[in-house]
């Protein structure tokens, strides 16, 4: 069993951009007021520095009627750019609006593209956008060579020539098998970054690096990262490894879309089944965990795998079995068509059932009986029996279309319900008792802010 894992990245910067909390500087200097009626943009620029951050500038005159500045930056793969409000600067001389997106507030991985705009609101409404400005976050700390194929370019800083080509000949076949099984076209370069050195490779990764991670996989840059150094690159992980974390980047290709991603369990399984299979060395881990009676259901492994050894290895060692059991059970074909139903930004049951014909649950259930286990006992909390219905809940029997209607056991009702007789003398007792107490409470806060309104200065 190889010791080195792999794990698809995680969430782009893109969907962190919003809490960041980078500082907005202005820096001023004094030019000629803006001519009524020009832009009051100049011409932007942005400057990343690694392992500090990225810098958009951008020369600005502010006109009389300003009332907001904001600068929109945009991540790959983001949905839209964070709109974030920076101080706004005093009328009407030219000044330089600066923005640091730091690296310690929020980790960037290197490679990432970041593009900004600035935008202002007059005091009217109308906005006036300026024109982008990108800039890549490049790890500049190591002379990186490239060697390039139709698609994969694999950056490496220390190897000689034949190592880069064995690294781009291994990358180019994953990509090719990957694309082939699941009938997608690669059309768009990936970026294949080797680190020879662990500190360097983690730091890259960010901090909460898992310490058995060899390789990873970001979607949103089209890049992938391996920690391989030049003794290893005919070590026979390294044909697995590579393989591995491109077919999550072909994978992604096959599944996007803006509203649902797959659960991971498939995602990895299929990388392991493509890239090793499903190999003596897994089926003996899920094969002891039958018998020991700890199979995790599949339902618990749509998200972040466990962080435990044991359970990290079980949960790539299940995930490859189900593969396993889908491409027996129901072909290739169906393996793909679930695959690439989820394109159309399905549910998991609706992506399985165009595939395959059944939901998650009975998958889940078939493939629990074809390893011959049980199904886990659920734990946790869960939703408690319905209650009965208080007196005089009940709708009058024979009540029209569209009148109180019979409220399921424990149910809140939709419309008000009421007795045949007009209501329950202690409801209406209760609800006024209630009314009373409510605006007292008003009417005493109102009271005590008026006096904190007088002694605060």
């Amino acid at each position: 069993m190889i010791q080195r894992r792999v794990r698809p990245g995680r969430p782009g910067l893109g969907r962190r951009l919003v809490a960041l909390g980078a500082a907005a500087l202005l820096v001023g200097t004094l030019w000629p007021s803006m001519v009524s009626g020009a832009t009051p943009f100049g011409n932007p620029s942005a400057e990343a520095t690694y392992g500090t951050g990225v810098t958009f500038r951008q020369p600005f005159t502010p006109p009389t009627d300003l009332r907001r500045v904001e600068i929109l930056v945009s991540a790959p793969d983001s949905i839209g750019p964070a709109a974030l409000v920076v101080p706004t600067p005093a009328c009407c001389q030219e000044t330089t609006l600066d923005y640091t997106l730091a690296e310690a507030d929020s980790h960037i991985v290197p490679n990432t593209t970041l593009t900004a705009r600035w935008r202002v609101t007059l005091t009217n409404g109308s906005t006036i956008v300026g024109e982008p400005t990108s800039v890549v976050y490049s790890d500049t700390r190591f002379a990186w060579q490239t060697q390039a194929g139709p698609i994969v370019r694999v950056h490496w800083y220390d190897g000689s020539d034949a190592f880069g080509k064995r690294a781009l000949a291994i990358g180019e076949r994953g990509v090719a098998d990957a694309a082939k099984l699941l009938g997608v076209t690669e059309s768009r370069p990936i970026d294949f970054y080797i680190y020879a050195d662990q500190a360097a490779f983690y730091a890259a990764l960010g901090p909460g690096t898992r310490e058995n991670v060899g390789g990873e996989a970001h979607a949103d840059i089209r890049t992938m990262f391996a920690l391989i150094t030049p003794d290893e690159i005919d070590a026979s992980w390294v044909s697995t490894v590579v393989p591995h974390e491109l077919t999550h980047l072909v994978f992604d290709t096959a599944v996007r879309n803006p509203y649902h991603f797959p659960p991971r369990w498939l995602n990895e399984g299929l990388a392991v089944y493509l890239s090793e299979g499903y190999t003596d060395a897994w089926r003996t881990v899920v094969t002891n965990t039958v018998r020991s009676g700890g199979i995790i259901p599949l339902i618990g492994l749509t998200g972040q795998f466990p962080t435990t050894r044991d359970q990290f290895f079980l949960a790539y060692g299940e995930s490859v079995s189900a593969v396993d059991y889908m491409v027996r059970t129901f072909g290739r074909d169906g393996l793909v068509k679930l695959v690439r139903s989820y394109a159309d930004g399905v549910s998991d049951d609706e992506a399985f059932q165009a595939g395959i014909g059944r939901s998650v649950a009975d998958f889940q259930a078939g493939w629990l009986a074809d390893l011959g286990a049980t199904a886990p006992q659920a734990i946790g909390p869960r939703i408690g029996p319905a209650g009965p219905l208080p007196p005089g809940w009940q709708a009058a029997p024979g009540a029209p279309v569209g009148g109180p209607a019979t409220p399921r056991p424990g149910s809140v009702p939709s419309t008000v319900l009421h007795k045949d007789d007009g209501g329950d003398p202690a409801v209406v007792v209760l609800i006024a008792l209630i009314v009373g107490i409510v605006g007292a409470v008003v009417i005493l806060g109102l009271r005590a802010r008026r006096r904190r309104t007088v002694i605060e200065p």
